[in-house]
């Protein structure tokens, strides 16, 4: 197993990577965003859905009336 740490060019570059996103329809510059997102500084507040986005996902999936 090769052990070197690879960049995120040479795994979205992969064929065997690109493979499985494209079988889960998966393009690199949404990963690509995700990770930027992710590397963002937070202000150390949690994301939190607003009130109408809650009761609008609890009443889809018949979890509150």
């Amino acid at each position: 197993m090769n052990e070197t740490i690879n960049t995120l060019e040479e795994l979205l570059g992969d064929p065997m990577i690109q493979l499985v996103m494209a079988r889960d329809r998966v393009r690199p510059e949404e990963v690509r965003m995700l990770l930027e997102r992710a590397r963002r500084p937070s202000g150390g507040e949690p994301h939190v859905p607003p009130p109408h986005m809650i009761a609008r996902t609890c009443q889809k999936l018949w979890l509150c009336s």
